[in-house]
C-alpha cells in the first residue's frame, strides 16, 4: 500500500478540509488557514464548487434521464459525492470514479459505496490517459447509452487550455450522443482577490492550479447543446435559494452532446 506523506500539505486534503471532510491532518489545516487568511472566499468557492455538482446530477438524473456516470478526477470523498447524490434519486445508477492520487486510492474504500440496485467502482488512471480511462469505465458502464462525463474542478490542473481541451474531447468522443457533460473550474474575470491568491499559491512549488477566463471555460463545450443557464458563476447554475446567490471567480456548466 503506498504510504501517505502527512509531513507535508496536500492539495485534495487542504480541499477536503474547505468542505468541513475529515480526511486531512494539522498541516493541511494549517495551509488551509494560510490560504483563507488571505482569501477568506475560497471556503466558499470550494463549496459552491460541491453544491453545483450536487444541482448539476440532480438535473442529469431526473430530467436528462441519466443513469451512468465517469467521473475523473474525484479527489476526497467528502459529503454529497457523485454516487450519493445519483443513487439517492435513481438508486440504479452506475458511477466510475477515476483518479491516480495515492492518496485518493488509499480512501478508495470509502468512495466504492454502492446502493444495491447500482454500481460503484473506481479506477486508479489520469486524466492524462484518455482512451484508457474509457476502457477501463467500458468495463462497469455500457458506453453504448449516454454517460455524464463529470470534470469538477480538474482541468485547472492542465497546463494549458488548448491541452485541456483536447482531454475533453478525447473523452466525449467515447460517448454516445444523449451523454452530458459537466464541469466547473476556477475562472478569471470576477473576483481579483481570489485570483491574486491563487498566483501568489502557484508561486510556492505547489502543484499548480490555473484560474482560466470565462471564454476558456465554455471553449470545453464547443459542439454540445449547453443546458440553460449555460456557462456562468456556480451559485447561478439553477440556485435553490431566493435571492441567488452572489457570482464568484468560479464558473460552471452542463452540455448535452447531440
Amino acid at each position: 500500500m503506498t504510504e501517505i506523506d502527512t509531513s507535508v500539505p496536500h492539495s485534495a486534503r487542504i480541499w477536503n478540509y474547505w468542505l468541513g471532510g475529515k480526511d486531512n491532518y494539522l498541516v493541511d489545516q494549517e495551509a488551509g488557514d494560510a490560504y483563507t487568511a488571505v482569501f477568506p472566499g475560497i471556503v466558499t468557492i470550494a463549496r459552491s464548487s460541491r453544491a453545483f455538482l450536487g444541482r448539476s446530477i440532480g438535473y442529469l438524473v431526473r430530467e436528462a434521464g441519466i443513469r451512468q456516470f465517469l467521473d475523473v478526477g474525484t479527489g476526497l470523498p467528502t459529503v454529497d459525492n457523485t454516487h450519493e447524490v445519483a443513487q439517492s434519486i435513481a438508486p440504479e445508477s452506475r458511477i466510475v470514479y477515476v483518479d491516480n492520487d495515492p492518496l485518493v486510492l488509499a480512501h478508495a474504500r470509502a468512495l466504492l459505496t454502492s446502493t444495491e440496485e447500482g454500481v460503484t467502482a473506481y479506477e486508479d488512471l489520469s486524466l492524462y490517459e484518455p482512451e484508457r480511462i474509457l476502457e477501463a469505465a467500458g468495463r462497469t458502464l455500457d458506453l453504448t447509452r449516454p454517460t455524464a462525463l463529470i470534470l469538477s474542478g480538474i482541468l485547472g490542473h492542465v497546463d494549458g487550455h488548448d491541452r485541456a481541451r483536447d482531454l475533453v474531447r478525447a473523452l466525449l468522443s467515447g460517448l454516445p450522443a444523449g451523454s452530458h457533460l459537466s464541469v466547473n473550474d476556477g475562472s478569471r474575470g470576477t473576483d481579483p482577490a481570489y485570483e491574486q491568491a491563487q498566483d501568489a499559491y502557484n508561486e510556492t512549488g505547489a502543484v499548480p492550479y490555473f484560474l482560466r477566463p470565462v471564454d476558456q471555460i465554455e471553449g470545453y463545450f464547443e459542439g454540445l447543446d449547453l443546458v440553460g443557464p449555460g456557462v456562468v458563476s456556480v451559485p447561478l447554475w439553477r440556485p435553490d435559494t431566493d435571492p441567488a446567490p452572489r457570482p464568484i471567480g468560479q464558473h460552471g456548466g452542463l452540455g448535452r452532446k447531440p
